[in-house]
């Protein structure tokens, strides 16, 4: 009676393995791996086409290369605070956010890119997600604008702009760089589950501060992963600020890419352009 009651509990314990087993071979069957592209470019204020063949290069190389997705900096077409930037934003959809679309067709890849954005007599500091075919699938709309670093300020996003979109790629969420300060934005998107959070930086300090400032950043973004339970792309740009408060500020590159655990993956050039491609595991289970 004892040896059948062992063989019992020995042939339960084989069939709870396999079950195991099956299950987390239903987990990997479900995942996939992307290739994303952190195109770290220079921005130079208000130098509209230069700063857009910039963008068009580092599309190119990141196609070349057979990336799925290419992430840019916060505002790499007109400059951060940059005051110029209420003449020169368009609207999105508009004749600066077109030309993104037209590099995503063209080389039918995915682009995440800080873009201002003009929206009447409101100037925002923005971000979209373009599709492969094209088409805008999120725009986000920066929340912690640190108002006092531009003269008109820019508007403030919503708190429901805090979102993730279903894309073929996985659900892909946006943040831009000083709302992952926030931890009620970062709770809002880690509540709706993504495979990948996107956040393009404008991550600046003065000159004698680098490289010791990539630290901080990557801190920065280890911790938005840990919390979002997802890989997270930071791209920073290169260049400086050439007016307000912070004029004569530095952009330090040092773009970060963290795991869902916070483990940081890689660092990109310190004060220089970079393009590095990384494979994220996307769909795996959340820790």
């Amino acid at each position: 009676m004892a040896r059948m009651f062992q063989f019992c509990v020995a042939a339960l314990a084989v069939m709870l393995f396999l079950v195991g087993a099956a299950d987390d071979a239903q987990v990997e069957s479900e995942a996939k791996v992307i290739r994303v592209a952190v195109c770290q470019t220079l921005c130079i204020d208000s130098d509209v086409e230069g700063n857009l063949r910039r963008i068009a290069y580092a599309v190119e190389e990141a196609a070349r290369r057979k990336a799925d997705l290419a992430c840019f900096p916060e505002t790499a077409v007109l400059g951060w605070v940059n005051p110029k930037a209420h003449e020169l934003a368009k609207p999105i959809p508009g004749p600066l956010s077109d030309r993104i679309v037209e590099l995503a067709r063209k080389h039918k890849l995915m682009i995440a890119i800080g873009i201002c954005e003009k929206d009447g007599d409101k100037l925002y500091d923005s971000a979209i997600l373009v599709g492969a075919d094209g088409r805008i699938l999120h725009k986000h709309r920066k929340i912690n604008t640190l108002v006092e670093l531009l003269t008109p300020p820019y508007e403030r996003g919503l708190l429901a702009d805090v979102r993730v979109v279903d894309t073929p790629l996985g659900r892909i969420g946006m943040l831009i760089c000083a709302d992952t300060f926030k931890e009620e934005y970062v709770q809002r998107l880690a509540e709706q589950s993504p495979d990948l959070a996107v956040v393009p930086y404008g991550w600046a300090a003065g000159v004698n501060q680098w490289p010791g400032h990539g630290k901080n950043l990557a801190t920065l973004v280890g911790s938005v992963a840990r919390r979002v339970k997802c890989p997270v792309v930071g791209t920073d740009l290169v260049g400086s600020i050439s007016a307000g408060p912070w004029k004569g500020m530095t952009y330090g590159g040092q773009s970060v890419v963290a795991d869902g655990k916070g483990d940081v993956l890689g660092v990109l050039k310190d004060r220089d352009t970079d393009l590095r491609v990384f494979e994220l595991p996307i769909g795996v289970a959340k820790p």
